[in-house]
């Protein structure tokens, strides 16, 4: 399972250590990809193939928003593979559409893990109304 929250820092060439406890749960090769809320996203393989499938089974030839949506998680993902090192190469399309400058933090969300920059996700991540969030789990049977 992927969960936790780890501070990083890209270097100059765009590169991110992946913590060894998120590359044991990740394997061997992963996709990195755009997300919600201005973040990136990285599937193991099998989680982006899952994501995927349910992407493909939407009506693409009949809804625009479908395939607004394959363009937008599809386009400009990537496959990525660690090296000697235990760093990634995030590409500069994916970088510049989640701000990503030095600063970032890595989030685990059960069956992936989003990259954020990281002023970015202390301000998304302020929890003042918290109390106010938890009513919403009743609706999803929580």
């Amino acid at each position: 399972m992927l969960m936790g929250e780890f501070n990083h820092t890209l270097d100059t060439k765009g590169r991110l250590i992946i913590p060894q406890k998120i590359r044991e749960d990740l394997g061997e090769s992963f996709v990195i990809s755009k997300s919600l809320d201005h973040c990136l996203a990285i599937y193991p393989m099998e989680e982006w193939q899952v994501f995927t499938g349910k992407l493909a089974a939407m009506p693409q030839l009949s809804n625009p928003n479908a395939r607004k949506l394959n363009h937008f998680f599809i386009g400009g993902a990537a496959t990525c593979e660690v090296d000697k090192q235990g760093r990634i190469l995030i590409p500069a399309n994916l970088r510049n559409f989640a701000g990503l400058t030095k600063d970032v933090v890595l989030v685990g969300q059960t069956n992936k893990v989003e990259v954020w920059d990281k002023a970015a996700w202390e301000a998304y991540n302020d929890y003042d109304d918290v109390e106010a969030l938890a009513g919403s789990l009743a609706e999803f049977g929580i």
